[in-house]
């Protein structure tokens, strides 16, 4: 049985940082200019775009690893 990698993603430091921004997710889609669908990717956990992360921390002044962290997992296949 082999095992594959699966790459997921937390935005849990970034939902965190909105609060403490006192910020709701309509605010940053409006203050980014992301679209409903990154929206939905984010809130799931999935994968966006680096040069959409760079546009959160931009208007948020923060770094990469202050919004996102990886989860790495393993499934077999």
């Amino acid at each position: 049985v082999a095992r594959r990698l699966i790459m997921s993603f937390s935005y849990n430091k970034l939902w965190k940082l909105l609060i403490d921004k006192n910020m709701n997710k309509a605010e940053l889609r409006q203050l980014t200019g992301l679209s409903p669908n990154t929206m939905a990717r984010l809130s799931k956990g999935e994968s966006v775009k680096m040069d959409i992360v760079g546009r959160i921390c931009e208007q948020l002044h923060c770094n990469v690893g202050d919004i996102v962290d990886f989860v790495p997992e393993e499934k077999q296949i």
